[in-house]
């Protein structure tokens, strides 16, 4: 019965992990800022809380076109840019 419980649990706790990580993963890994959640944009190297909400903000009157556009927020530099142009999309794909 111990080991049924056990691994119950475990299950329950992998199962957790993976609903908050599918997000994330759904485009390959990558992020798209004309979409994600402010969850999902703080994974993103250098953003935090913040700036997070900045890029929400921004984006409801100014949709992304490219993801250099990301610059175009408050707060986002060319280090930020750089860091994470790998990793974001505004189209998914």
């Amino acid at each position: 019965m111990k080991a049924t419980k056990k691994f119950s649990i475990v299950l329950l706790i992998s199962l957790l992990f993976l609903s908050f990580c599918l997000p994330a993963m759904a485009a390959g890994g990558k992020i798209n800022i004309n979409t994600a959640t402010q969850k999902e944009l703080v994974t993103l190297k250098h953003v935090g809380d913040k700036l997070a909400g900045r890029i929400i903000e921004y984006r409801k009157d100014n949709p992304f076109e490219k993801p250099e556009d990301i610059m175009k927020v408050k707060g986002v530099a060319q280090k930020i840019f750089n860091a994470n142009k790998e990793l974001i999309i505004v189209k998914d794909e």
